[in-house]
């Protein structure tokens, strides 16, 4: 068990992933500078169930990725940072928020890659690929995926057009192929339901 800032956020991320942010409220501004300080600078990640992102009062989700930071740059009166995601978490126990939100989380066990799931995984990618063409999303149908196997699945995972609450279930995977086979679910379900309208 460990102890670990917190950036509760109104999205899920997943490892292997991208996240960039705009952080200008005080409290996430302390943490970042005190991030800065560190030799491996990491903050934990957590879905806001309902609430919101600013201000409190927020309920949050007990499974989380760890974020690596790998860059900042200061704009005025705002930090554009970019971080990674790491490893899955589960929250043990919040602290206090002050200065910043902070929780003691234990670290989940990495995934397990296995060639035997090239074929499921070659799939899921051509499905969220398919559906990323024909949709609004913040991904496009030729995003480039890493060449590990691993983290391609969670990429997949990342970039397949789903709702919060979609991704917090493939967040929660306890194998690949699970996560695989979810993420082949979930997108054919939302591909009908975009069909329908």
């Amino acid at each position: 068990m460990a102890e670990i800032p917190m950036f509760p956020l109104g999205s899920v991320l997943f490892p292997y992933t991208p996240l960039p942010l705009r952080v200008f409220e005080p409290r996430y501004l302390t943490m970042i500078g005190h991030l800065l300080d560190d030799d491996d600078p990491q903050f934990g990640v957590v879905l806001i169930e309902r609430g919101h992102e600013v201000g409190g009062g927020d309920r949050r989700s007990r499974f989380g990725t760890m974020a690596r930071l790998v860059s900042v740059a200061a704009d005025a009166e705002v930090l554009h940072t970019l971080a990674v995601g790491t490893a899955r978490f589960t929250v043990d126990q919040w602290l206090d928020d002050a200065p910043y939100p902070r929780a003691e989380v234990t670290q989940l066990p990495q995934l397990t890659w296995h060639d035997a799931l090239t074929p499921l995984r070659t799939e899921a990618e051509t499905i969220v690929r398919r559906v990323l063409a024909r949709v609004d999303s913040p991904w496009d149908a030729d995003t480039e995926l890493s060449d590990d196997p691993l983290a391609a699945a969670w990429q997949l995972a990342a970039i397949a057009p789903l709702g919060e609450y979609d991704q917090y279930a493939l967040l929660q995977s306890n194998s690949l192929g699970a996560l695989l086979g979810q993420v082949i679910d979930l997108t054919l379900e939302a591909e009908l339901l975009w069909s329908a309208e």
